[in-house]
């Protein structure tokens, strides 16, 4: 919208939703965009960031230990 010179009047006409609703994605967009560009990131975002990765290591440390057992007792029952 901003890079094809369109006002938000008539971008959400194009569209058909209202101009309300598109100033509100703008403002969001662009705060994201800034915060991208000082590099901080949302607290939210790097809160659930922080919990994936534990539960991912999590996750690999009892795939492998149903790995050890699964070999373990094929090994035993041969």
């Amino acid at each position: 919208m901003t890079e094809e010179g369109y006002t938000v009047a008539e971008a959400a006409r194009s569209l058909g939703i209202h101009a309300n609703l598109l100033s509100n994605w703008k403002r969001k967009f662009e705060a994201e965009a800034e915060a991208a560009a000082n590099g901080t990131s949302n607290g939210k975002e790097h809160e659930e960031l922080r919990r994936l990765r534990a539960e991912n290591r999590r996750l690999r440390m009892e795939r492998d230990i149903l790995k050890k057992a699964t070999a373990y007792f094929a090994k035993e029952s041969q």
